[in-house]
């Protein structure tokens, strides 16, 4: 099949990325729930959402380079499997200890299927249109974090609240199983002809001075980094607020509906923006609702901030992947969307372990404003950011003469 035929791959890609996002965005609140009932603080809640991203740091990019020679397919089903006894396993978990292992073994599985899933969308799409696939491909995250967090919105709580988590921790597991029914005949056997050679190997410091990888990365990291938190911090916020789950669990869904929104304009928002200046000002905004949301404001302020900071979160990862692809060197396009992840990963070590170091000092809003100074820096990034247009082709023509100016000769000859 070549790049640009029948998409029916990319609607089962959604359907089943959609399960797999949803078991693990049900199961990193209901994770964070059990770790409070079984005496975590907010400190030990940041380690274990941590550690979620410890394995994957490290795996990443030598999946990413036997992704570049071989099929992607074969990492979704694992993936899948992974995620899926992760989440069990943590529901049944005992300890902390044990919580924080499982927890990874899900960021282990979740990373596997990302790498996978994207590096098709890449190979099986064309230039043109992967700025549309991408954002369709991650509107099965949106939809999985949609009804992930309304899920364990309606099994967590009562009086019971290590029981009422582990039950949600175990129907998250069940859920990534169902992912199995959408990946039959995902790849078509000739999109795996599109890979490079074994022996055309790309060093790692070349994909990221290819200009535009870098700034992929961060803006990748901070709007990643944003949503993680997010989910993680925002059921402690409730508890101090006095914000039932059942709540939050509504609070996190407005956020991912609204990315789903995002996504569904991106193509006309694209075309009367352009990239460059679309990264910027969503960065912009989402770094200043970041911060509104350490603010002690209603309930229904905190809805309203958080449907139009989903908006702008939605932005950001589509694009960042299309950056990437098109910045990176041919023949290592999948090791750049690795290096992509591990710079989310990265995020999602660092970021919760801070926010948790800066709750414990600073109360649990503050992690909020830590996360504004991250998207305000990401907004600087994009502005500055070189715009990229198909692999291989000219600038976009969205971002007009300015693009062309400022496109060096050697990313041109390449």
């Amino acid at each position: 099949m070549a790049p640009g035929g029948n998409r029916g791959w990319l609607l089962r890609l959604v359907i089943a990325f959609g399960f797999a996002q949803g078991a693990v965005s049900m199961a990193r609140p209901a994770v964070s729930y059990r770790a409070l009932a079984l005496g975590a603080d907010e400190r030990a809640v940041g380690v274990i959402a941590g550690v979620y991203a410890l394995l994957p740091l490290f795996a990443a990019v030598p999946l990413g380079r036997r992704t570049d020679h071989g099929r992607c397919a074969p990492l979704l089903p694992v993936g899948v499997v992974l995620i899926a006894g992760g989440c069990a396993l943590s529901g049944i978990a005992g300890s902390l200890w044990a919580m924080a292992l499982w927890s990874g073994v899900m960021g282990l599985g979740h990373l596997c299927f990302v790498i996978g899933a994207q590096s098709l969308v890449a190979r099986q799409s064309a230039p043109h249109e992967q700025d549309r696939n991408f954002g369709h491909f991650t509107i099965g995250a949106s939809l999985g974090q949609l009804v992930g967090p309304i899920a364990a919105g309606g099994l967590i709580g009562g009086h019971d609240m290590a029981g009422s988590s582990a039950l949600a921790l175990v129907v998250a597991g069940a859920g990534a199983a169902v992912a199995f029914t959408s990946l039959w005949r995902i790849e078509h056997p000739t999109a795996a002809k599109s890979r490079g050679e074994p022996g055309a190997r790309v060093p790692v410091g070349s994909i990221l001075r290819a200009r535009g990888v870098p700034a992929g990365i961060l803006i990748s990291l901070s709007v990643l980094s944003a949503t993680d938190i997010l989910t993680a911090y925002l059921p402690v916020v409730g508890e101090h607020r006095g914000i039932s789950p059942a709540v939050i669990g509504v609070l996190l869904s407005l956020r991912a509906a609204a990315t789903i929104a995002c996504r569904l304009v991106l193509t006309p928002l694209l075309r009367l923006l352009g990239r460059t200046a679309l990264l910027t000002v969503t960065c912009l905004l989402a770094a200043l609702l970041c911060a509104g949301v350490a603010l002690p404001v209603p309930v229904w302020g905190l809805a309203l901030m958080l449907v139009v900071l989903g908006f702008c979160l939605g932005v950001g990862q589509p694009l960042s992947m299309t950056t990437v692809v098109q910045a990176a060197p041919d023949g290592a396009r999948s090791t750049a969307l690795a290096l992509r992840l591990t710079g989310n990963r990265l995020g999602q070590v660092a970021a919760p372990a801070a926010a948790g170091l800066i709750a414990g000092v600073a109360g649990v809003a503050a992690p909020f404003v830590m996360l504004g100074a991250l998207l305000l820096l990401s907004s600087g990034i994009a502005l500055r950011a070189p715009s990229t247009g198909p692999a291989g082709g000219g600038p976009r023509t969205e971002d007009g003469p300015r693009a062309t100016r400022r496109r060096s000769p050697r990313r041109t000859a390449r």
